[in-house]
């Protein structure tokens, strides 16, 4: 029984992906996505040269295109901000006086110990202030 190439070409994008589950290489899936259009090509009635060249044209321009973009991703980190980075940059209502050496503010639907960043300066109850960094459990105001 003799197996059409487009069938291998297909075992082996199989075989490659099987480690890419396992490992989480993204370049093993790029290399089984040009082995699929390997088999495209067989299928098509390409000849055996023909279905590398393409198994290798797809596969590199997957790799020189997809892999710097990732990459870029990851180092980028995550957009949106959580936890204290999230609160950066809020503006609060000033609960009890806040000067350089504390008070209160109600920011995000709680009450938090808060000082000035300008020790000089001061805000009344009532005042709306901007957070510009969290020290520990307490803003920092102006």
């Amino acid at each position: 029984m003799d197996i059409d190439a487009w069938v291998w070409w297909l075992i082996g994008a199989v075989a490659l992906g099987i480690p890419l589950v396992l490992t989480a290489m993204p370049e093993l899936g790029m290399l089984s996505v040009g082995a699929v259009a390997g088999a495209v090509t067989a299928g098509l009635g390409g000849d055996t040269v023909l279905q590398v060249v393409v198994f290798a044209a797809v596969s590199v321009a997957l790799i020189a295109v997809v892999r710097p973009v990732a990459a870029r991703q990851r180092a980028q980190g995550p957009k949106l901000a959580t936890g204290v980075e999230a609160l950066k940059g809020r503006t609060a209502v000033v609960v009890e006086r806040v000067d350089g050496s504390g008070g209160r503010i109600k920011l995000a639907g709680e009450i938090w110990s808060a000082r000035a960043l300008d020790t000089a300066q001061s805000y009344e109850a009532g005042h709306e202030v901007d957070v510009v960094e969290i020290d520990g459990a307490t803003a920092i105001v102006m």
